[in-house]
């Protein structure tokens, strides 16, 4: 039982947990092995809210209370890693669109994301800018009826199978803005100079990263999302809510981690009893356990104070920063509780080790979110 839930919400949960456990979990091993992702789960996940669960009714989403969708990321994260990632990017792109978007827009790509049948990715980072958004490099030159785009994204998550892409670029000769402001595009596969090349990395493997090539890409102006200039405001506005998915999904792959451990502690016989009869082994779980907890609590209180209207910097920063990290910790106790087993390809263990220590660098860095924590703290501010 989960305190944080009401009768409705927990129904909701059961449901999700059942569904996920009989139609993919079946599926990570052989996804893990070929780095790949399988989208079409996303159309039967549409039904549980994971497609625009927190837009509008009118836009064809679900108008969920920040905690039901807390509840909705800790379980995809408790299934997999590489899930929860990929419905945080796909919904971002949904949440903008919503938001920004027009008319013609929504309907040429909020309504196909909706329905699984566009891709999406986001390109933030860059290879000389990471937490530091204003520094953007990525250049969108105005010239009347389009923009000519020219830079490189980097790290990017999805980028691999995105059909269209949310490009964040600092704008010159527009006539709407001055010079170097940022705004953002949608860039579609397929425009000229503009290509997708896959990076590998160690953590969430099936979320197809890439680095992405803009090359003088021509991009319509009625591809302009939002009012121009003000990708910086909307950027920012959006970390709140990203911080609580990466947290709740560090939650829930903590529990992951506590669960194989409790059952492998319960089960694993050395030198004539369980292993869970050994005090350190205890030990070990009861640290994990008081991890997830908090971690649980923290991610929570976040999520309602979203829902009361709060602005809540403080807590969607610190609880990224303690969640993100709890779950490394708790994903390493799970693996010397497991010993040499933790560490085989194709247990969960080893993937939750990996995914979970990746946690803690995207939506700001573990240092950023203490000193974004820190300036609400004390209200010095660090950063600048």
């Amino acid at each position: 039982m989960n305190a944080f839930l009401d009768e409705e919400q927990t129904l909701l949960q059961n449901q999700v947990r059942r569904w996920l456990d009989e139609n993919v979990s079946p599926l990570i091993d052989r996804h893990e092995a070929a780095k790949t992702f399988p989208f079409e789960i996303l159309s039967d996940l549409a039904q549980f809210g994971y497609l625009g669960g927190r837009i509008p009714e009118a836009d064809g989403g679900y108008d969920l209370p920040y905690v039901t969708w807390g509840m909705l990321m800790e379980r995809a994260g408790y299934c997999w890693g590489s899930l929860r990632t990929i419905l945080n990017i796909t919904n971002g792109t949904i949440q903008k669109l919503s938001t920004h978007g027009t008319e013609e827009q929504k309907a040429r790509w909020l309504k196909p994301i909706l329905a699984n049948q566009l891709k999406v990715c986001t390109g933030l980072s860059e290879p000389n800018i990471g937490s530091n958004v204003r520094g953007i490099e990525t250049r969108a030159v105005w010239k009347g009826d389009h923009y000519v785009l020219s830079g490189r994204k980097l790290w990017i998550t999805n980028g691999v199978n995105a059909d269209i892409a949310q490009i964040v670029a600092r704008v010159s000769g527009s006539p709407d803005c001055e010079d170097g402001k940022l705004s953002t595009f949608i860039v579609e596969r397929g425009m000229a100079g503009y290509s997708a090349r896959p990076v590998e990395k160690m953590v969430l493997r099936c979320t197809g990263t890439a680095e992405l090539e803009l090359d003088d890409v021509v991009v319509p102006a009625e591809n302009r999302l939002g009012p121009e200039g003000r990708a910086l405001a909307g950027t920012l506005a959006g970390l709140n809510t990203a911080r609580v998915n990466i947290a709740m999904g560090a939650v829930g792959a903590a529990q992951a981690a506590l669960d194989l451990s409790i059952d492998y502690a319960k089960t694993r016989k050395q030198f004539g009893k369980p292993i869970g009869a050994f005090q350190l082994v205890q030990k070990h779980i009861v640290d994990m356990t008081v991890r997830v907890k908090a971690a649980r609590a923290l991610s929570y209180q976040a999520a309602a104070a979203l829902d009361r209207g709060l602005e809540a910097r403080e807590d969607c920063s610190i609880a990224k920063l303690y969640a993100t990290g709890a779950a490394f910790e708790v994903a390493d106790m799970a693996l010397q509780v497991h010993g040499g087993l933790g560490y085989a390809v194709g247990y969960p263990i080893e993937r939750i080790f990996r995914d979970t220590r990746g946690g803690m660098i995207p939506e700001g860095t573990s240092e950023i979110q203490t000193l974004i924590a820190g300036r609400e703290i004390l209200g010095i501010d660090a950063i600048a």
